[in-house]
């Protein structure tokens, strides 16, 4: 099964993937993890969580899996220069079809991943049938439906109801956040624990940057193309949205809330 990966891997994109930590975006699971565990990180993008993921678990195995050859050469070079365990590996793979025997890891990790698939329960019981029984499978997307922020540009309501139809037209989730609980129990799997969790951007720096690289992205990123290619947008709205992403900002007073849902369950056996 070939999904179409709404973001792709343009620089305005991998500006802000290689930004998260596992301490920023998977804060929930970190407690759970110990040395000599081996760990599966689906969707591993330029690797950051990865490897701060096999620094906690090290001396165990780490694996990051990506779907192409360019964004697992990011994910190498970034291993190298934080000078990452030996222990982890980045591998190509698909988390319809893992690689992997049954029962091969003690944590199958996806950060941001199952909103971009159209069938994100089976995804997760395939994350399942690699992970020993009584193991974890932990998962956290964001909600784009339930993303907030200060002053009302009105651009940047177009732009959140543009990127939802873009996705949902696309058969994706968009809105994953909310639906996490529910996909996990319609894949059998056991003590599912939800939470949620937020990335705020309010210092001057964070609203520049947030402001700037999705000014970039509704322009640049494979997000422009599929809205185009779906009729949700033409250049011209595009154009329009980049320029609300700058307006917003300019303003001094701008915030903007970015929630998500997350999952721990336990692998059935």
């Amino acid at each position: 099964m070939a999904d179409d990966y709404l973001h792709g891997h343009h620089e305005s994109v991998l500006r802000s993937h290689t930004w998260r930590t596992a301490e920023n975006s998977a804060g929930y699971l970190v407690p759970h993890l110990a040395p000599g565990l081996q760990v599966l990180d689906i969707g591993a993008g330029p690797g950051t969580i990865t490897i701060d993921l096999a620094r906690i678990v090290a001396p165990g195995r780490v694996v990051g899996i990506e779907t192409t050859d360019e964004i697992l050469a990011t994910a190498r070079s970034n291993a190298r220069a934080a000078d990452a365990p030996g222990s982890l590996s980045f591998e190509k793979g698909n988390v319809y079809d893992l690689a992997y025997d049954d029962d091969t890891f003690d944590v199958v990790h996806a950060h941001q991943v199952l909103q971009h698939l159209s069938d994100p329960v089976a995804a997760l019981r395939e994350m399942a049938r690699v992970c020993k029984p009584g193991g974890v499978i932990a998962a956290r997307d964001a909600d784009y439906g339930a993303m907030t922020w200060f002053p009302a540009v009105a651009g940047i309501g177009r732009w959140q109801a543009a990127y939802r139809e873009t996705a949902y037209s696309g058969g994706y989730y968009p809105d994953a956040g909310r639906m996490l609980k529910s996909w996990a129990q319609q894949a059998g799997l056991a003590d599912v624990s939800a939470t949620g969790s937020v990335w705020c951007y309010a210092s001057d720096d964070e609203v520049a940057w947030w402001a700037d690289l999705w000014a970039d992205r509704v322009v640049h990123s494979d997000f422009a193309r599929q809205a185009l290619e779906r009729s949700v947008a033409d250049r011209d709205e595009l154009e329009l949205l980049r320029t609300a992403w700058q307006d917003w900002g300019s303003r001094g007073d701008a915030w903007f809330l970015v929630p998500h849902g997350e999952i721990l369950c336990r692998a059935p056996g």
